[in-house]
């Protein structure tokens, strides 16, 4: 009996809850091609304790598909925000974030203190005391980073705009919850908490970068080595907490320390396999996150102020939207960049909650006032999937016939990706040196990649034959995907999933024999070579130089004999010609 009632203990009924949420959410509502963010907030909505959890006493049987303990879940929805801000630092690097600096000082601080002084004026208008309307307006000024970046690529000139602003954001957040205390009336040394804060962050920052670039290269080096996802997997998350635990520690957000291990990571060739593995945590957790704001929701309190709700909702929202899409176009934005980005930034945050809740505290504003806010915050979260769909409608019709947004590396040629970095892997990356094509070559074993990066090749670790690792490092973009692996089953489901995602992909494998290439030909690969042929045509060109052959004749029937094993394998294999990608149309492509 008493493993019964663990077993339906109110976290245990919370978990299934949540896990069957996600398991309903997700697939449904991309089956229509809709963010799964609308669906968790209503879910949330749906079973938080102002919904069906009203009439849990009335009908037992609801606790089990309600949110029993809501308090319980915030540490969770915490976790999530902090693995989102570590996934950024990821995809960002140092060069990156050096790069953005004029955007993230200039267009972010901008944009934060203009919003926050027009939203200030409109309440100090109506009533509100100064530094109540101070607050509020600081705290409605924020954007959110955990919807608005799970909704927009960052190597678009919108997402690129959103991720500067953000991030300034995000950095400004202790500034201003520390100002909030100052300003409160039973307070008198907020300014100095604030300078000695600011000193021991940075004080931890600074040992965080200097530890990180020395300590985390070995340590994954040696979770890689072990060829255990469940040892790398921990590396990371130790790597993540132990970072945010430190800034917290200094009285800073444990999203920038979150931030920091993200950018230390990024600077190793381990970053791609650190967040194709993170990346189901990070989805789950802010899936609960999204939850909780769907909880806090109590549509009786909207319906009786649904008037004013509404109206404070569409001002904050076109205020914002205004100013942001302003800021952009004096930055020299395009003008459909600018409307997007500031339809997209236009609603409040998740740390919006958090810096009404720190003013409240401070007793800068009622709680009756703070409860109004939260829920015009609630429901302006709720709202920004669809503003973000209206925000790229309305772009496109701005541009009008202008050049779509295209990612800021579009100018570059696209580089080919070498799976697998043996022998092979480098002779085919020095080919692609030596005719100046670019490339990244992709391996497993870590000992491989720090020898090859050590030689000045461009190779990263990863696992391509798990999750979407190739999609991550770029194969949507790619020239070519070269699998050079000895590893027969592996390379044909790689293949195999290549051209299910990527119809026009150019995929080249190197094939152990004629078998192994009709196998590879079947999965969808475009060529497949078969060490056993070009072995024996090498052999045949040597043996007819030496016996005083012409150059010229000797190569044409060198590729001849290639096209027609090539359709020998292909018919063994039951498969039609495909001529996309013959040898002769291959020398044609290398000779342009």
């Amino acid at each position: 009996m008493a493993g019964s009632s663990d077993l339906y203990s109110p976290m245990m009924s919370d978990a299934l809850v949540i896990l069957g949420a996600a398991g309903i959410v997700i697939p449904v509502f991309n089956r229509f091609r809709i963010t799964p963010v609308i669906g968790f907030i209503l879910v949330g909505l749906l079973v938080g304790p102002f919904g069906l959890g009203r009439h849990v006493f009335d009908h037992r049987w609801l606790h089990y598909i309600t949110i029993t303990d809501p308090d319980g879940l915030d540490i969770f929805a915490e976790f999530g925000i902090i693995l989102l801000l570590f996934s950024i630092g990821l995809e960002l690097s140092f060069a990156r974030l050096w790069e953005m600096r004029r955007m993230v000082f200039g267009l972010g601080s901008l944009e934060l203190i203009v919003i926050a002084a027009s939203l200030t004026f409109i309440l100090a208008a109506i009533g509100q005391s100064f530094s109540g309307a101070m607050a509020l307006g600081l705290a409605l000024a924020l954007s959110s980073t955990a919807l608005v970046l799970k909704i927009t690529e960052t190597t678009t000139p919108v997402g690129k705009a959103a991720l500067a602003m953000l991030l300034f954001e995000d950095i400004a957040l202790v500034p201003i919850i520390f100002l909030l205390g100052a300003l409160g009336p039973h307070t008198g040394d907020g300014v100095s908490d604030l300078l000695n804060t600011l000193l021991w962050g940075t004080v931890v920052v600074g040992g965080l970068l200097i530890f990180g670039r020395y300590l985390l290269p070995p340590l994954f080096a040696q979770a890689a080595r072990t060829k255990s996802p469940e040892l790398f997997l921990a590396a990371s998350l130790l790597v993540v907490i132990v970072a945010s635990l430190a800034t917290a520690a200094a009285g800073l957000s444990p999203i920038v320390g979150a931030l920091v291990a993200g950018l230390l990571i990024a600077e190793t060739e381990y970053h791609s396999e650190v967040e194709q593995i993170t990346e189901p945590f990070k989805g789950l957790a802010l899936g609960v996150f999204l939850i909780t704001i769907g909880m806090s929701i109590d549509l009786y309190v909207v319906w009786e102020n649904l008037a004013s709700i509404l109206i404070a909702t569409v001002v904050v929202i076109v205020l914002k939207s205004v100013v942001t899409g302003v800021m952009l176009r004096v930055m020299g934005a395009r003008r459909g960049t600018a409307t997007e980005a500031g339809i997209l930034m236009s609603s409040p945050s998740e740390t919006t909650l958090i810096v009404l809740t720190a003013a409240s505290t401070a007793q800068l504003i009622q709680p009756g006032t703070a409860q109004f806010w939260q829920i015009v915050t609630a429901l302006g979260l709720t709202v920004t999937p669809l503003l973000a769909m209206a925000g790229k409608v309305m772009g496109k019709r701005v541009d009008g016939a202008e050049t779509p947004h295209r990612p800021a590396d579009d100018a570059t040629r696209p580089r080919t990706l070498i799976v697998g970095f043996g022998r092979v892997g480098h002779l085919v990356a020095d080919m692609l040196t030596r005719h100046g094509r670019p490339y990244l070559a992709i391996d497993s074993d870590a000992d491989l990649v720090a020898h090859g990066r050590r030689l000045g090749y461009t190779v990263a670790f990863g696992n391509a034959g798990r999750g979407d690792a190739l999609v991550r490092l770029g194969a949507a973009d790619a020239a070519a995907v070269i699998l050079t692996m000895d590893e027969p089953v592996t390379a044909q489901r790689i293949v195999r999933k290549l051209r299910l995602q990527f119809p026009d992909l150019p995929i080249l494998a190197r094939a152990r024999d004629a078998d192994h290439a009709a196998q590879l030909y079947r999965a969808g690969a475009s060529y497949a070579v078969p060490e056993t042929l070009e072995s024996s045509l090498q052999l045949s060109e040597a043996a007819l130089v030496e016996t005083g052959v012409a150059m010229g004749p000797i190569i044409a029937s060198i590729h001849e004999k290639r096209d027609e094993f090539r359709e020998m394998i292909m018919e063994r294999g039951g498969l039609s010609e495909k001529p996309s990608l013959k040898s002769g149309q291959l020398r044609e492509a290398e000779r342009a």
